[in-house]
């Protein structure tokens, strides 16, 4: 698993809309088909498949997506989810194995030890690997991965304020130095890191640490502008992982092979192919035995449609990850590499935040459609995290006379009569809302939150006119698109709750274009040396999210448990954050996928 905080971004929020069928209107029929909620604790880990395994074997997997993939398969530049799963499930190049508590462990490729005092840190890599070409893996593969990333004209958004912690990488990327002079090779298998500061960020992943490792034989002849459009990334990447891709339908498939020098071993399985399944196909195929997994996970509005199928296992877990509502606050500077905030912005006023939070009535659509597989979100940090996680935050419960009052409060209010608020200065109000279109469920359930807008005299459109296609909706969200005012996704944290990678001024991934002194503070307060002492990253943590809360530039929605549909011929299939063992030693006890009754 990869440690870098805040990999697998945007792959859930596709999965965040995907709610059951609801109006604005009554819903006391929908209630008295409410069915009994899931006991999440039950859900297997593992696949406990015991039959006699064949030989090798292509292992089936549906990529439930409504859009094509967006088929960047090198960890420093993806950001398209699903490329994400497909790394990260079958030809990571992950340096870092993972212990209790998500922290960085001894068991991958590589180990780490850090001298607090002398703000140094030492990677050491395991000798004798190749990667999938036969080529020796060197340190020189994980230095190369830093310079990717510090190159003035990289593309991607991992070049932020944790990766600008390290020692010369701001000068390297601006141009005013040949060479990151905090990253220093020792030997071919171990480098140096000297960071600004050291917190105990850096063993999740954190403080600029980078968990990957590159081709510096395959790439480095590719000006890192052009990596993006390389075949190298594209069509043939190399990889350290336990599968090699040998051939790609743009968009649609990807046929992977076992890579020979995996360093923990040839895989049992010849093959994996993973297509991509459209959400309204995926219950009918799991039945029929097309596939044996479902990636990333299976929408948990649907879980009623494959529960009772026999042929398939759902494994579960609490997700690493929250669904969110969030506001456009300003714009991303990209010469400044920046967030600048729109003081002018039509959702700068906190009050009209907190009251769109409040009026949406996300308690009764968890409760009636997830089967307990979704909570109300109270925080930005999941429970998971109980060390950092608080509980006892109030969040923002559905409370319509509360949203009434904040908006009254406010200045906002119906001057004409028509059943909607106009803004302070008596002016009309639309806000424009951003979602992501996926099962044909969707549209309904964001009609049911305009209604719920609607209820409390907020007029709320949907900023195209419809739903936005998954690659689209992200273009237009990191693009600052002028006609979206709020929008609808999710986070996937990764391994390391710092949320310095998300919200900070120098984070890409600060969608909602939100910064303040007070905010930049509590970021670097919570991976400051003083939080070292665990106690007091605690509080720091608890600090930022009442700020957060309270702020409301980012609003959570759910919390989440994570189903997977696993066929019974898929032995030794695990979802264990801890597992020692992954997709190597999966095998097969049947030709075809078991087919359902």
């Amino acid at each position: 698993m990869n440690k870098k905080n805040w990999l697998l971004l945007t792959v859930l929020a596709a999965i965040m809309l995907v709610l059951a069928a609801c109006g604005g209107g009554d819903k006391s029929g929908e209630k008295s088909n409410q069915k009994e909620k899931v006991d999440t604790s039950k859900f297997p880990l593992q696949t406990t498949n015991k039959d006699e395994s064949i030989k090798g074997g292509t292992l089936k997997v549906a990529l439930q997506s409504d859009a094509p993939f967006k088929g960047l398969f090198l960890y420093e530049l993806y950001e398209d989810a699903y490329d994400g799963k497909i790394l990260e499930q079958f030809t990571y190049n992950t340096l870092f194995s993972t212990k209790e508590d998500f922290l960085i462990g001894d068991e991958g490729l590589a180990k780490l030890d850090v001298d607090t005092d002398a703000k140094k840190a030492t990677v050491t890599i395991k000798k004798d690997v190749k990667w999938s070409d036969d080529k020796p893996f060197t340190i020189d593969d994980v230095i190369y991965s830093y310079y990717i990333i510090g190159d003035k004209d990289y593309t991607g958004v991992r070049y932020d304020t944790d990766f600008q912690n390290i020692v010369g990488a701001k000068e390297y990327h601006d141009g005013k130095a040949k060479d990151i002079s905090g990253i220093k090779k020792i030997d071919d298998y171990t480098m140096e890191i000297s960071f600004k500061k050291i917190s105990p960020a850096i063993y999740s992943g954190g403080d600029g640490l980078w968990g990957t490792a590159a081709p510096k034989h395959q790439l480095e002849k590719i000006a890192v502008k052009d990596l993006q459009k390389s075949d190298a990334v594209r069509k043939n990447p190399v990889t350290l992982g336990a599968f090699v891709i040998n051939k790609i339908v743009k968009g649609e498939s990807v046929e992977l092979v076992a890579n020979k020098n995996y360093y923990k071993g040839q895989p049992k399985l010849d093959k994996v192919v993973v297509e991509v399944v459209p959400s309204a196909s995926i219950a009918a195929a799991l039945k029929a035995g097309k596939y044996d997994v479902s990636l990333p996970n299976y929408p948990a509005n649907d879980y009623a449609s494959i529960k009772d199928f026999k042929n398939i296992e759902i494994l579960g877990r609490p997700e690493l990850a929250y669904s969110y509502l969030g506001f456009k606050l300003g714009k991303w500077d990209s010469k400044k590499s920046e967030v600048v905030v729109d003081e002018n912005a039509k959702m700068n006023d906190k009050q009209l935040r907190q009251a769109i939070a409040y009026a949406m009535n996300i308690e009764e659509v968890a409760d009636v459609y997830y089967d307990g597989l979704r909570t109300r979100g109270n925080s930005l940090i999941p429970p998971v995290f109980s060390s950092f996680y608080d509980d006892s935050l109030k969040g923002y419960k559905y409370d319509k006379k509360k949203a009434e009052e904040l908006l009254d409060a406010a200045g906002y209010k119906d001057t004409n009569n028509d059943g909607y608020r106009e803004d302070k200065d008596g002016k009309p109000l639309t806000i424009k809302l951003a979602g992501m279109a996926g099962s044909d469920k969707d549209d309904k359930i964001v009609q049911f939150y305009i209604q719920n807008w609607k209820d409390v005299g907020l007029k709320v459109e949907l900023s195209t006119g419809r739903l936005i296609e998954f690659n689209s909706f992200y273009e237009k969200v990191k693009a600052d698109d002028k006609d979206i005012d709020m929008y609808m996704a999710a986070w996937g944290t990764g391994t390391n709750p710092s949320p310095i990678g998300l919200y900070s001024k120098a984070a890409q991934f600060n969608y909602n274009r939100y910064t303040s002194p007070e905010l930049e503070k509590l970021l670097l307060d919570i991976d400051s040396p003083e939080a070292l002492d665990s106690k007091y990253r605690a509080e720091a943590f608890v600090k930022w999210q009442e700020f957060m809360s309270d702020n409301a530039a980012t609003v959570p929605m759910y919390f989440r448990t994570e189903i997977i549909p696993v066929n019974k011929r898929v032995k030794n299939w695990t979802i264990d954050y801890l597992a020692k063992d992954g997709i190597e030693k999966v095998e097969l006890t049947a030709d075809e996928p078991v087919k359902g009754e």
